[in-house]
């Protein structure tokens, strides 16, 4: 292997002194650049999936959490039947992996104006909730303290809401609730967010939990739901099962108890949709290969076609056809490893500066984001390398076999 790898570098290094053949060179730097395109067309799609993934799961979990606990009979109106959390809490901050519990309650209702009205569920926080996703989403005001009663009138609404209903930061609301009779509260715009995701935008008001448990007449002990936050998220399929266990609750709904259900429960179109990206990238990755494999097996008979010579005064001299299959794969492996590396640069600088200056906008109606997210993972770019270096040379061991078809006697009579 070392007169192998010695003989490859020389090849190799004949560039720099101009010794590579006219009909070689221009198939080298195509096989370089079909490797380096591929790769980079490969890190970029894989760091824009797993960007948009996560800032996607991000956001949906933003509005709820990783596992949620409700009463079975609430179904589709949470405000109607509360769930008891004395004892609850304790049972399921004690599950290995949960890392918090938070207390919301909802409750219904209706914004209006003087000239437009907006039909609105009220998400009830308190001192126990982290406002971190609300707060990194304001585009206005800021939060209000929600464990404090000077701030129980105090309200944070979308910018969509505030859009259609013509409002701002200090601006006074009425909000109306119907049950048996017409309950009218007065609010004050605390704050405005913006997540890009209508179908919570549309709807979700943060308020006071106490204000929001006071609209539905229940003591402080009682909520809507209880959102578990884990501290791995991955683990989601394996903790689900043992918070309902120790909740004595039924999984997915089913049974009786309170009803535990995962953040893919909830949302099943959205994760699958998500799901679907892993299957298209799947599929570049697929063709990308192909194409760095196919450029490169075109470069190695070209190789092979320059050194005929060569070739045969080493079978002269007593080299053997493995020996000499091993010089053209350590040559294709320079070769691999230069358009690796000059794809890195290509496909990192473009994630780069997608992240740093947001280059490529989007329509965030359609993708909730407004610029294509970018995720750089070190361990996957590092995989995806080596997985390409692997499947490329594996590639070229077949074809590396047209080195024992040639004869001596006639390789060094070969122009």
């Amino acid at each position: 292997m070392g007169l192998s790898f010695f003989l490859a570098r020389r090849f190799y290094g004949g560039k720099r002194r101009g010794r590579r053949s006219q009909a070689s060179a221009p198939a080298i730097r195509i096989a370089t650049l079909g490797i380096a395109l591929g790769l980079a067309v490969m890190i970029v799609s894989v760091c824009v999936v797993r960007g948009f993934k996560g800032e996607i799961s991000a956001k949906i979990m933003g509005f709820g959490s990783h596992v949620e606990i409700f009463n079975i009979k609430s179904g589709r109106q949470p405000e109607a039947y509360p769930i008891d959390v004395r004892g609850l809490t304790e049972k399921v901050a004690a599950v290995e992996g949960v890392a918090r519990v938070q207390r919301t309650s909802m409750k219904p209702g209706v914004l209006k104006t003087d000239e437009n009205f907006q039909g609105v569920s009220l998400k009830g926080i308190g001192a126990d909730y982290d406002p971190a996703f609300i707060r990194r989403h304001l585009v206005a005001g800021r939060l209000p303290r929600f464990g404090e009663e000077a701030d129980a009138n105090k309200i944070v609404i979308s910018k969509l809401q505030a859009d259609k209903l013509g409002l701002q930061v200090g601006d006074k609301i009425y909000a109306y609730f119907f049950e048996q009779t017409v309950k009218a509260r007065r609010f004050e715009i605390a704050a405005i967010y913006n997540t890009n995701m209508p179908q919570f935008d549309r709807t979700t008001v943060v308020a006071p939990i106490a204000t929001v448990n006071r609209l539905n007449n229940w003591p402080a002990y009682q909520c809507s739901r209880l959102e578990v936050v884990l501290s791995d998220p991955s683990q989601l399929d394996a903790i689900t099962p043992r918070i309902a266990a120790a909740v004595n609750g039924a999984l997915n709904g089913a049974g009786g108890g309170p009803a535990v259900l995962s953040i893919r429960d909830l949302y099943p179109q959205i994760f699958s949709w998500l799901d679907l990206l892993d299957f298209n990238v799947l599929i570049i990755l697929v063709i990308m290969v192909c194409v760095a494999g196919f450029t490169m097996v075109s470069g190695l008979f070209i190789l092979i076609l320059e050194r005929v010579g060569t070739i045969g005064i080493l079978k002269a001299m007593g080299a053997g056809n493995t020996r000499i299959r091993h010089v053209f794969l350590w040559l294709a492996t320079f070769v691999v490893g230069r358009g690796m590396l000059l794809g890195n640069v290509i496909g990192l600088g473009i994630v780069w500066l997608q992240d740093r200056f947001h280059l490529v906008g989007l329509d965030a109606a359609a993708y909730y984001v407004d610029a294509v997210p970018v995720d750089i993972n070190v361990p996957v770019l590092v995989l995806l390398n080596v997985s390409t270096l692997a499947v490329t040379v594996l590639a070229l061991v077949g074809p590396s076999y047209m080195v024992s078809l040639i004869q001596p006697a006639k390789a060094i009579r070969f122009d």
